[in-house]
């Protein structure tokens, strides 16, 4: 890597960046597009180096590595998850749900990749690289999904209406085990209905629409952030104490220029959440163009960067913590369709020694 504290990477996509995930073991950067392309990157000297293109029939809203650094899964706008041989380019596709795939999850521990649509429904693909493709299961949701994300045992879902669903993952892998079966035809997969109740039901202490949602690395809990500048902070203990060190704070929020308004801030979404592998604090990214630092145990931030040229999209942290990957597209927060310079791009960040660790109490 050089030596330089971050750089751009060179060729990227053509149009909004929708999600992406470094390998768990490498340098090797995944970028979903809405130019209905999946980019794979090495990141590992400036300005990076694009090794592949996969292209899709539609936008791609989110994109995930599976055991390895050279198998990939998207989640497509024309309702499709897909399987990337990343080495072959060679496309497989695992099931097709009525709408949109708007996130996905991949569980190593578990051998399990999780879909999420906007027609209400998670698909669980047991062992998805096996041959045959077993059948995934289907499991209902109360509302549309956002955001998906986990840990080694638990497995969070923020929808519409402030729904939260947490599942066991070990009790999810062992009934789509006992409820998938082996089949060649691709039109009977995603039948298999599993009416799961999940582990535990909540609602979002934040009030408005979420936006993203990131599980913290020891499996403690995790952290939701929401369309109107707030990240919260809770815990999977269902205990009174526990529960009591809940909490939610402002975030993402500027001065306003307008004349008319003065002493007032501008809210902005909170887009991405990205926990630290390591030291578990969280970067959060918005549309402001920040990317911020938090020690979310003690309630303090860390640091934020400088402004990036548009709205924060996603983030991803490489395997060992060095290394946070940043993606900016224009998110229209402004209200203007005038983008002018806002390009979509991806910055790869290098940490120094101790910059993501906590501060510690107050």
């Amino acid at each position: 890597m050089s030596t330089q504290t971050q750089f751009e990477l060179s060729s990227p996509p053509s149009d909004a960046i929708s999600a992406i995930q470094f390998a768990p073991q490498s340098l090797r950067l995944l970028v979903a597009s809405w130019d209905k392309s999946v980019y794979l990157y090495d990141t590992t000297s400036a300005p990076g180096r694009l090794l592949k293109t996969f292209e899709h029939r539609a936008p791609v809203l989110d994109v995930c590595f599976g055991n390895n650094d050279k198998e990939a899964y998207t989640a497509c706008l024309d309702c499709s998850v897909r399987r990337i041989d990343l080495t072959t380019g060679f496309q497989t596709l695992l099931s097709t749900h009525s709408a949109g795939v708007c996130a996905l999850a991949y569980s190593s521990t578990h051998s399990l990749l999780v879909s999420a649509s906007w027609d209400s429904t998670l698909h669980i693909h047991p062992s998805p690289t096996s041959t045959p493709l077993p059948t995934p299961s289907t499991i209902p949701l109360p509302s549309k999904p956002f955001s998906l994300s986990l840990t080694s045992s638990k497995l969070v879902v923020s929808m519409a209406s402030r729904a939260l669903h947490i599942y066991d993952l070990k009790s999810l892998a062992v009934l789509c085990a006992q409820n998938s079966g082996d089949t060649n035809t691709l039109e009977h997969r995603g039948e298999n209905t599993l009416e799961l109740e999940p582990w535990q039901r909540r609602e979002s202490s934040l009030k408005f629409m979420t936006r993203a949602v990131a599980c913290m690395p020891n499996d403690a809990g995790y952290a939701s952030s929401s369309i109107e500048g707030r990240v919260a902070v809770e815990f999977f203990d269902p205990s009174a104490s526990s529960q009591a060190r809940k909490y939610a704070f402002k975030c993402h929020r500027q001065p306003s220029t307008l004349m008319d308004e003065p002493n007032t801030d501008v809210v902005y979404p909170v887009n991405a959440l990205a926990f630290h592998p390591v030291h578990g604090t969280f970067a959060s990214g918005g549309g402001d163009g920040f990317v911020a630092l938090w020690d979310g145990l003690n309630k303090r931030r860390i640091r934020q960067y400088q402004k990036y040229p548009a709205s924060i999209s996603s983030l991803s942290w490489g395997g060992d913590g060095r290394f946070l990957a940043v993606a900016v597209s224009h998110g229209f927060e402004d209200g203007k369709e005038n983008t002018g310079d806002g390009k979509a791009g991806v910055w790869i960040r290098e940490l120094g020694e101790g910059e993501a660790k906590g501060k510690g109490a107050k």
